[in-house]
């Protein structure tokens, strides 16, 4: 059993020497010499830089794209808001089903259900609505108001523009963005799909300056910071705040809804404004 592994050892081991020569002259041009371990290593190197060299092109670059079956990113925005379309006609066939049954319980001289075809008008407990904090998220909260409760710096005036990179943003809520700020096409803010009914918080300490009603961007809040900052929430389900309030940041002022005429499904559009210019809220605050 040890000969043929001597001799196999012995085979991969052997010396060979690779020579190119002249056809005419017979004159040695390069010579190298080689053995079959040597061939082996040399391949199986090769091979696995090849892969990485595949995977990352593939997983890191757009090259992905190419692979037949693989969605592209304008596929992909289409599939999920698709499926947020499809939320939105189950939630309108359920309440035709709701009133064709409270005809039928009228016809018969019955008491109909309550039935409303506006989510805004329901009434939501605020023991109902669901807060993600994290104990980390809190921790981190009570140091950056340690940090800023001597901070007698520029920032702290009204007045002064200051440096909105070192404001410190609660993001209202999480989840996914299905529409991005595009100032071109008159988006001014972001659309953050997330579960109905999610509290919707406040980014900075502030005060409310509108909460009211329109036809085409529903249950909407608006309010006024410091450094000439104003942030905007729209479609929500129900506000909590009224016109005057003063509020602080991370505190829940509404719920995420689906109301009003501009709007396929539970949402929040989300605008941050700075002395009356739009901004983009992805340079500012981490919504994913």
């Amino acid at each position: 059993m040890a000969e043929p592994k001597k001799k196999l050892v012995h085979k991969l081991k052997s010396k060979y020497r690779l020579v190119i020569m002249r056809e005419t002259s017979f004159e040695e041009v390069w010579q190298m010499k080689l053995s079959r371990m040597n061939v082996i290593t040399a391949l199986a190197v090769s091979l696995t830089i090849y892969t990485i060299v595949v995977v990352v092109l593939i997983v890191y670059t757009p090259v992905k794209q190419l692979i037949p079956g693989y969605p592209n990113a304008e596929m992909t925005r289409n599939i999920r808001m698709n499926a947020l379309r499809l939320d939105s006609l189950d939630y309108q066939l359920a309440l035709k089903d709701q009133f064709i049954n409270n005809l039928i319980t009228v016809v018969n001289g019955g008491e109909t259900r309550i039935h409303s075809t506006d989510q805004g008008t329901s009434n939501v407990s605020i023991r109902e609505i669901t807060d993600d904090r994290s104990a980390d998220d809190s921790l981190l909260r009570l140091e950056v108001e340690k940090a800023q409760r001597f901070n007698l710096g520029p920032q702290s005036s009204s007045g002064s523009t200051g440096n909105l990179n070192q404001l410190y943003f609660f993001p209202p809520v999480r989840g996914l963005i299905m529409a991005r700020f595009d100032f071109v096409r008159g988006h001014y803010g972001i659309d953050i799909a997330t579960a109905a009914n999610l509290g919707v918080k406040a980014v900075l300490d502030g005060t409310v300056i509108m909460a009211d009603y329109t036809s085409e961007t529903g249950y909407t809040i608006q309010v006024q910071h410091e450094n000439n900052l104003v942030s905007v929430y729209k479609h929500c389900k129900e506000l909590f705040k009224t016109t005057g309030n003063r509020i602080k940041a991370g505190e829940v002022i509404a719920t995420v809804g689906n109301t009003g005429e501009l709007t396929t499904g539970p949402h929040l559009h989300f605008e941050l404004w700075h002395q009356g210019k739009a901004l983009n809220p992805e340079h500012f605050i981490a919504f994913e």
